[in-house]
């Protein structure tokens, strides 16, 4: 599936699980996305509906999403500066599944984005670009309510943003 080709940002959320934060419509929405993308775990598919007021919307079926049928369980996001693949477990720990994997490398995907952990993550593994924006549902432990960006030009970045404090968030 094509992102616009003059798509520069994404907002990337996950694991709303029918309940984002109070701020995530507003901070999602102040980021200025040319695009969205959800990985997973919607819930209540209202939560698209408001996504979609915002930007065009990408986003995927995540294991409680029993009534969203018509979503895919991977999407492949091709886009002039890179193709992503997106599921909704990709990792497994800080390492990213086999099979997630050879499905990147068989779709000629350089970055996996999935959701599912609620553990927001940035990292390379055997080759892979792998991102994890987190969650911006409800609290799971004590990890942060954060979604994540990509800027796609005039280099690839990634990056989180906290829903508590509209701050850009990194491990402590």
């Amino acid at each position: 599936m094509a992102l616009p080709a003059e798509a520069v940002r994404l907002v990337v959320v996950a694991d709303t699980h029918s309940q984002p934060h109070p701020d995530a419509y507003r901070l999602v929405a102040e980021q200025a996305p040319d695009a969205i993308v959800h990985a997973g775990d919607i819930g209540d598919l209202a939560v698209l509906a408001e996504l979609e007021r915002i930007a065009p919307l990408f986003a995927i079926r995540g294991n409680i999403d029993t009534s969203a049928h018509d979503l895919p369980d991977a999407l492949v996001l091709d886009h002039p500066a890179l193709r992503i693949l997106v599921v909704h477990i990709g990792v497994y720990g800080p390492r990213l599944r086999a099979e997630v994997g050879a499905h990147a490398r068989a779709v000629g995907a350089r970055l996996v984005v999935c959701g599912h952990s609620h553990v927001p993550f940035i990292g390379v593994d055997r080759g892979l670009y792998v991102f994890n924006p987190g969650s911006i549902g409800p609290r799971r432990f004590q990890l942060p309510i954060v979604f994540g960006t990509i800027e796609l030009a005039p280099t690839i970045r990634l990056a989180h943003v906290d829903c508590e404090t509209a701050a850009a968030w990194s491990p402590p």
